[in-house]
Parts: structure tokens; sequence; C-alpha cells
């Protein structure tokens, strides 16, 4: 029952918020959305075998503008059966939250409430726009690598500036893999076949399954793949071409390991270095974590700084009771400086929790802007939308924005600029 717990504990009530208070003093060129998605189960059945991803999902966000937390809302996302719950960004000009295995994306208005479901990026075969479809900050299409249990293809779907499919490539499989994430260079897409995914419409690890990478032109194409030792990729902090290779950084895991229990994966940040020769895999930090991001302006492209969610292997627990935790996050946040081959950590409170963090670019350099994050205040027993300094990681958050409700530990999100 842990996914219904503590700071995974959904929350029961839609609430809307205005002139949020505020400890320190919000950036007032951060003006915009910040919206995060993840799984708010109600009414579930059997709450013993409860897998954190299943049931409605709810979106949260606040709004920023002139130094002012203007609201706070929190909307579920209303479609019928399991709603997207992953991820929620903006293409087009309109705001969609996104799903996992082909299951269509819903649309949102400027206030978070649904507007419906919504066939972007939609193909003849049904397949739709993936829970980490990508932007290309050069061209601004957007890319999808997408999956449906049961088929034994994947498409990599291109949508245009305008929300319109531009093309799209089947690329056959020897079954249907669990792919929750990609990698996109300027030239080339990046997926892998590892050996958890679908055994017909149940995903798990599938021991003697190889993993092995491959590597498409971004134009279509024949796929080039390469094995590897069997290993699980959950997600891509950036990719980028370098001379006739490819350069991909991910989060990897060693398993056998259950995909129902995200607490029971040890994931490590690795770099894959892709040539005509093969690959070269070299582990960049041990320390466990997940959930990178990046400057999107460096999507696709050469960059320096990542940052990640330490996971609950790492760093001070966050159960009240000062015990080991085995969920999937802990009280911490990573920036790594790649060039110098180095990190730094931000640590929150004893007692809070902390996921995914999305920069949010003021400047022409790369570090230049705010890491924005919810952090979960066990005193209060709710919330705060916390914005940190990217050139000044580890120093104290530049404002605390104080949230009415807790937000329970949930999935991705985005920083939406004001246009």
């Amino acid at each position: 029952m842990k996914y219904l717990e503590g700071a995974f504990a959904p929350v029961t009530e839609e609430v809307t918020a205005f002139d949020l208070p505020v400890t320190g003093r919000i950036p007032a060129e951060l003006n915009g959305r910040y919206l995060r998605n993840g799984p708010n189960p109600l009414n579930v059945e059997d709450p013993a075998v409860h897998i954190w991803g299943m049931g409605q999902g709810m979106v949260h966000g606040v709004r920023l503008r002139d130094g002012r937390a203007e609201w706070y809302r929190n909307r579920f996302v209303r479609t019928p059966g399991f709603a997207p719950m992953v991820h929620v960004f903006e293409h087009a000009r309109r705001v969609f939250a996104l799903a996992e295995g082909g299951l269509p994306p819903a649309e949102l208005d400027a206030e978070l409430n649904t507007v419906g479901p919504c066939d972007l990026g939609g193909t003849a075969q049904g397949f739709t726009a993936g829970a980490h479809s990508k932007h290309d900050p050069l061209t601004g299409e957007l890319h999808s690598l997408s999956y449906m249990p049961g088929h034994d293809f994947v498409q990599h779907i291109v949508t245009d500036t305008g929300g319109n499919v531009a093309r799209t490539t089947t690329i056959p499989m020897t079954r249907t893999p669990f792919l929750h994430d990609f990698a996109l260079t300027e030239s080339h897409v990046v997926l892998w076949d590892t050996p958890l995914g679908f055994d017909g419409f149940e995903c798990r690890w599938l021991p003697g399954h190889p993993t092995r990478v491959g590597v498409m032109p971004r134009a279509g194409g024949e796929v080039r793949w390469v094995d590897v030792e069997p290993v699980h990729v959950s997600h891509t902090l950036n990719a980028y071409d370098d001379g006739d290779g490819v350069v991909v950084d991910v989060v990897t895991a060693e398993g056998p390991f259950d995909p129902a229990d995200p607490g029971a994966i040890r994931p490590a940040l690795d770099r894959w270095t892709i040539t005509p020769d093969g690959i070269r895999q070299r582990r960049l930090d041990d320390r466990p974590q997940d959930f990178p991001r990046v400057n999107e302006a460096r999507a696709t492209l050469p960059y320096r700084y990542g940052y990640a969610a330490a996971t609950a292997l790492y760093g001070i627990p966050f159960t009240p009771e000062g015990k080991p935790s085995d969920d999937a996050f802990t009280n911490a946040l990573v920036k790594h400086d790649l060039e110098r081959g180095t990190a730094e950590v931000h640590g929150f409170g004893r007692d809070a929790a902390v996921g995914e963090a999305v920069f949010a670019g003021t400047g022409a350099g790369e570090d230049e802007g705010f890491l924005l994050t919810y952090v979960h205040d066990a005193e209060r027993g709710a919330a705060d939308l916390v914005i940190l300094s990217a050139q000044d990681f580890t120093g104290e958050p530049v404002a605390r924005v104080h949230l009415p409700a807790r937000v329970p530990l949930g999935l991705h999100g985005n920083w939406l600029p004001d246009h």
C-alpha cells in the first residue's frame, strides 16, 4: 500500500487558491506556469496489489507573474478509463497531459480543466504522442516514440509546430517493449529494447531477453542495432551528435526487478557513446538518481549541466520515524557538471520529499535560470513550490511558494513561459 500512503497518498479535492504566501522573493523574470502531472488514484479496489501509475491523473499548477504567485490549482485529468498521468507540456500553444502505452493525450485549458481526449500526433494505426515526447529547440517540431501493448512495432511520429503530423516511421520490434523514454539528437533517434517489456498485456522483466540500442536517422530509414549487457533504461538526460557517433546520457538500472515496485530499482547515470564500431558505456555518477532534466534549449545539442532527483538509496530518509525508505524518491536534488565531472547536492529537510525539478531559463547561459519543484513540507502537511538558483544550487532557495494543499509525489512536468 506504500504508493497510497505517506508522500504518495492521493488527495481527494480539487483546490483553487489565489495570492499565495511566499517566503523569499519570486524572480520577476519568471512569468508563466509550472505544471506537473502524476497519479492520484481514488477508489482503489485492492490496495495490496496497487501499482503506482494506475488510476486517475491529476495536474498541479502554480501561476507566477511579476514576482507574485497568482494561483495554485489542482485538477483531475477527466478522461474515460486510465487517465493521462505521466507528463504535461505545451505544443502548438495548447496544453496536453500525456499518457503511457499509446493512450491518447488529454487537452487542458488555461485553468487546467480537461477539454477532452486529443489525437495529437495520431496515426492511422492509432498511435499518438508518447509519454516522453520531445521538442526540438531549433525547429519547434515535436518528436514522439510511441508503443502500444499487443503490437510488435513502435512508431516515431513527428508533429509540426501547428500540431499536424509531418511524418511517421514504423520500427519493427521483437515484441512490445516498455519504451517509456527515448533520445533525440539533431540527426538521430535513439531507442532501446530491454528485458523490461510486455508479455501479452503484462509488463514484466523477461529473463534471457537481450538489451539492444537502436540508432535511426531522424528522417526515417533503417535502424542500426547494437547489443549491450542486460539493463533497463528509465529516462534520458540528453543526447547529441559527436562526429560520426552519438552520445546518449541515460539513467539505467540492472535487473531483474519488479516493475510494479520503483523503490526496488537502483538507478544510476550512464553515458553511451555509439559509433560505427559499437558502443562504449561509462558510469557518470553511481549515486541512485532518476527523473533527469536539462535546460531544454540544449536538448539534442552538446551540453554541460544536468539535474536529477536523488532516489531513496541516497541521502537522508524522509520517513517521520527516520527509517530507511524504499520509496522512489528522497529529499535531495543533484546538479551535474558534465564538463568537470562533478556534482552538487541540494538537500531539503529531513522529513521533506522532492521529485523532479524543472529548469526555467532566464538568460543565454546554460545554467542561467532557476529550478522549480514541489517539495512536501511534513510540518505543514502541505507542499511548497521551491525555486532554486541553478547557479547557486546549494544555496538557500530563492523563494518558497506555500501551497494550501499537499502535492503527492508524482511524475513529470514543465515550465510554460508566457508567450
